[in-house]
């Protein structure tokens, strides 16, 4: 039901892999997707976006690459899904964007809306560093 998202996966693959280098050593995307068989593409453009929220800062040039700047256990998981997925929305009904046909008739909308919202709440008390040290 609640699946985790692929560029989810990538961005967390990435935070782990650099996460455990030393401080100050840079990692590429290349590396990342590399050594985990993830494609490239999408790794670079998830490890962009993390860089382009802050969580990373980039290093251009021929021995650039990209550095852990943010305290991981500052960062929840709630700040990453939104940075890479965007808000969360467990339900057609919650985006506003894209009206549902049977809102006028729905008798779930409160407690998905509840729903919705405890999710939130857990996915903001999980951290990264906790996340990934499991």
């Amino acid at each position: 039901m609640n699946k985790v998202n692929r560029k989810l996966e990538y961005s967390l693959m990435a935070l782990k892999h650099m996460s455990q280098k030393r401080p100050g050593e840079l990692t590429t995307a290349k590396e990342v997707a590399d050594s985990y068989r993830a494609p490239f593409d999408a790794t670079a453009r998830v490890m962009q976006t993390m860089a382009q929220k802050g969580l990373l800062r980039s290093e251009h040039g021929a021995f650039g690459g990209y550095q852990i700047t943010k305290d991981l256990t500052k960062v929840t998981l709630l700040d990453l899904i939104e940075w890479i997925q965007g808000e969360t929305k467990i339900a057609k009904c919650l985006h506003k964007e894209e009206p549902c046909e049977i809102q006028p008739q729905c008798n779930i909308i409160s407690p998905i809306t509840n729903l919705n919202h405890r999710l939130n709440n857990f996915y903001k008390s999980v951290s990264i560093q906790e996340l990934l040290q499991r």
